[in-house]
């Protein structure tokens, strides 16, 4: 089992709107916060985000290089999907593959994706044990 991901971002308060919206509406309650980062706890896992230091937030970050490609969360049901996703939209927040919605990733999976503040893909997927009610 994952105890913690550490995840350094370029802009904090960025992050950490973005991150508190998402991880409250999921369940998730913060943990810890100091003036460089914070963290949000559900169970036994924890997820911490950091002020990267200037000197490496040049080099930015993207999906696609190596690296963590994206968060996936587990939802109960479509509709929670369904509902978390117009929150995400009602807030501004960037979708992917919104014209595949909500099978973008495959027939039988039922998800939506979105970006984070530094374009790090964030998906909300029905519970594996839930997909067949899809």
């Amino acid at each position: 089992m994952i105890n913690h991901v550490e995840i350094y971002v370029s802009n904090l308060e960025c992050s950490k709107k973005f991150y508190s919206f998402l991880l409250s509406e999921l369940g998730y309650k913060l943990f810890q916060e100091w003036p460089d980062g914070f963290s949000y706890k559900m169970g036994g896992l924890y997820i911490v985000f950091v002020q990267a230091e200037k000197e490496f937030v040049k080099n930015g970050y993207h999906r696609k290089n190596i690296g963590l490609n994206h968060l996936a969360f587990s939802l109960a049901s479509p509709q929670a999907v369904d509902e978390l996703r117009q929150k995400l939209l009602l807030a501004g927040c960037n979708e992917l593959y919104a014209e595949g919605y909500p099978f973008a990733g495959g027939k039988d999976y039922y998800a939506a994706f979105f970006e984070d503040p530094e374009r790090l893909k964030i998906e909300l997927v029905v519970n594996s044990d839930n997909q067949a009610e899809t």
